[in-house]
């Protein structure tokens, strides 16, 4: 009894979690590049003397469904995506470098090449400045160019090159800013196979239908996990009348 007790006690909780988790997933379905958030569970006995028969469920894996989304035309030069595996490389707010597939870029009152939530694209040497009055491009390497809007329309200049990496994704972990980090806290170098599609975004990777479904499994989880803790404390009561005649 103690077996069924616990792990449906710990079960229940993680049940819990896990709704979150998919709560999240699906609130982020129109969030551009997103990367749903996967867990697993597992069981594990607990150690101690007189405690043999006592198992807790625990979370064994929070990790992250890497799956590409689909590239959707916008027709916006800034629009990009990284069509196949890759990151491009952002300043995050603590100034540490992370990494996202969230390509909506646009350019602010100081002229940097700013990610829509605010956060600088950086280039191998630093930060990316754009001079005004200037049309930009951005090549599928990463290579942003502009041209003058007024005068000569054929003075074309680069001014720098967005970093693009792509370190394995067992080395990555989701921040609680909910870009993309290396484990160790380091930095990726530049991959020259990372292509860039100009004039798109990359959707989010979440699937609703399955989401929605997994929703209703995890609820029906939650009551199987409610009756088994009912079944032993009935089973607890019979047993205690029976031991008391």
């Amino acid at each position: 009894m103690d077996r069924m007790i616990y792990i449906a006690m710990t079960g229940a909780k993680h049940i819990l979690s896990q709704q979150a988790t998919v709560s999240q997933n699906l609130a982020n379905i129109s969030t551009s590049g997103f990367r749903a958030q996967v867990d697993a569970f597992r069981a594990v006995p607990v150690i101690g003397p007189g405690l043999a028969t006592r198992a807790f469920v625990v979370d064994s894996t929070v990790g992250t469904d890497f799956r590409p989304g689909v590239i959707q035309t916008t027709g916006r030069d800034l629009d990009l995506a990284v069509n196949g595996k890759g990151w491009i490389a952002v300043q995050g707010a603590d100034g540490k470098e992370a990494y996202t597939r969230d390509g909506s870029l646009a350019i602010n009152s100081n002229g940097l090449l700013q990610t829509r939530t605010g956060l600088n694209v950086l280039s191998s040497g630093g930060t990316l400045s754009v001079p005004p009055d200037s049309d930009i491009t951005v090549a599928k390497d990463g290579t942003v160019s502009v041209v003058p809007t007024s005068g000569a329309k054929n003075q074309v200049s680069e001014v720098g090159r967005i970093k693009l990496v792509n370190p394995p994704e067992e080395n990555m972990v989701r921040g609680d800013d909910g870009l993309f980090h290396l484990k160790d806290g380091g930095t990726a170098d530049v991959d020259e196979n990372v292509v860039l599609h100009s004039g798109g975004l990359e959707s989010s990777n979440v699937n609703a239908s399955e989401a929605l479904v997994n929703m209703i499994s995890l609820s029906r989880q939650f009551d199987l996990q409610m009756k088994l803790l009912q079944n032993a404390e009935q089973n607890d009561a019979k047993s205690a009348q029976i031991l008391s005649q």
